[in-house]
C-alpha cells in the first residue's frame, strides 16, 4: 500500500468484512452486535496496514467532534511561565491519542469566562471539557453544570455536581508546614501559589493555618503574601516579606515555580537557604531537585492527575461510567536540603 493512503475499504477487504463493519469497530459504536473474532480481525487488519482514520469521517460516524477541550483559567503569561503546565500537557496528549481523539487548548481569563463557556458549548467544536484550576468565584461554571455538558475538573469545587480529580491540598500543605514545625520553627511565612480565589490556593492556605493551630502557634497575617503562578511573583513577595521587618525563620511556598523566585530574593538579600531561612515548596517539579540547595517539597502526582482526569472524561463520553465521579490522589513530602533546624532567621 506504499504511496497510497490506506482507506477503510482496504481494511474491509483485508479483514473480509463490509466497510460498515470496519466503521462500527474502529469507531467503537455502541449497541452494534459484532463478534469478538470479527472485531479482532478488523483491528489486526487496520494495524497491519497502518490505517489512520480520517478525523472528519470519524466525527460523522460517531456524531461527535472527537475533540476534548482543555480549559486553562489563567492568563497566557501565567501559562507560559508555570512549569506545572508542561507535564500536565504531556500526559493529556498521551491519553487523547490512545483513544484516537484530539485535544484543543483554550485559555479563558476570569473576566471572559461566561461568554467563553457558552461559545464552547454552542459551537459544538468539542465533546467535553477538562478544566484545570477551578476558581471559587467562577459563576460561569453554572452554565456548564445546568447544560449538563460533559466536564471534568482538575481540582475540587464544592457545591457542584461536576466530576473531579484532585489531591487533598489542605492535608498536603499541613504536612509541609508541620515538617517545619518539627524542625523547631515557630515563625513560618507563607507565599501562596496564586490568588485564593483559586480553590487549590485557598485550600493550601487553610492547610498552612491548620498546621500552625495544631502546633499551638498563632497565625500572623503579616507573614502571608500571595503569589501569582510565576517566579516573578515569588521574587516580589519574598522581597516584600524580607523588607517588612517581620521575623521568620522558615517559609512555606505553595508552588515550586513561585519558590524559585522567592529563593532568588533571599539570595539577593545576602541570605542563605537553609542557614538563614528554611524553604518548603509544593508540586515537586523536575527542577526542584536541581535547585541549590535541592528543594524540600510536596510531591503532586501531575501525570496521574492528568491521566485520571482524561480517562474519566473519555469514560463519561463513552457512557462507560456515567454519573458523578470524584477521586483524590495521594501526595507525599519529599525531604531535601532546603530545610534545617531553627536558626536565627530574618531579620
Amino acid at each position: 500500500m506504499r504511496g497510497k493512503r490506506v482507506t477503510s475499504q482496504d481494511v474491509a477487504e483485508r479483514a473480509g468484512v463490509s466497510r460498515t463493519t470496519v466503521s462500527f469497530v474502529l469507531n467503537n459504536v455502541a449497541g452494534v452486535q459484532i463478534s469478538e473474532a470479527t472485531r479482532k480481525r478488523v483491528l489486526e487488519a487496520a494495524e497491519e496496514m497502518g490505517y489512520v482514520p480520517d478525523a472528519a469521517a470519524r466525527a460523522l460516524a460517531s456524531r461527535r467532534a472527537q475533540i476534548i477541550g482543555l480549559v486553562l483559567t489563567r492568563s497566557p503569561h501565567h501559562i507560559a511561565s508555570d512549569a506545572f503546565i508542561t507535564p500536565l500537557l504531556d500526559e493529556l496528549i498521551d491519553v487523547v491519542r490512545r483513544h484516537g481523539l484530539r485535544m484543543m487548548i483554550d485559555i479563558i481569563e476570569p473576566q471572559h469566562q461566561k461568554e467563553a463557556y457558552l461559545e464552547l458549548i454552542r459551537a459544538k467544536r468539542i465533546d467535553g471539557i477538562l478544566l484545570s484550576g477551578p476558581r471559587l468565584d467562577d459563576e460561569a461554571l453554572k452554565t456548564l453544570e445546568e447544560d449538563g455538558f460533559p466536564t471534568v475538573l482538575m481540582g475540587q469545587l464544592s457545591g457542584t455536581k461536576f466530576c473531579w480529580v484532585d489531591i487533598d491540598n489542605r492535608k498536603a500543605a499541613k504536612m509541609a508546614v508541620s515538617h517545619l514545625v518539627k524542625l523547631g520553627h515557630s515563625h513560618i511565612a507563607c507565599i501562596t501559589n496564586a490568588d485564593v480565589s483559586y480553590t487549590a490556593a485557598a485550600d493550601r492556605m487553610t492547610g498552612y493555618r491548620q498546621a500552625l493551630k495544631d502546633a499551638g502557634l498563632s497565625f500572623d497575617q503579616n507573614l502571608v503574601r500571595y503569589g501569582d503562578f510565576d517566579m516573578d511573583s515569588g521574587f516580589r513577595q519574598m522581597e516584600s516579606l524580607l523588607d517588612s521587618g517581620s521575623s521568620f525563620t522558615a517559609a512555606f511556598i505553595a508552588s515550586d515555580t513561585v519558590a524559585l523566585g522567592a529563593k532568588a530574593a533571599i539570595r539577593k538579600k545576602g541570605l542563605r537557604v537553609p542557614k538563614d531561612i528554611s524553604l518548603v515548596g509544593f508540586d515537586d517539579l523536575p527542577f526542584a531537585r536541581y535547585m541549590d540547595p535541592p528543594l524540600t517539597t510536596v510531591n503532586l502526582p501531575i501525570a496521574d492527575l492528568a491521566r485520571e482526569a482524561g480517562e474519566m472524561l473519555v469514560n463519561i463520553l463513552n457512557n462507560k461510567k456515567p454519573g458523578c465521579q470524584r477521586k483524590l490522589l495521594n501526595t507525599k513530602l519529599v525531604i531535601r536540603a532546603s530545610c534545617g533546624t531553627k536558626n536565627n532567621g530574618y531579620p
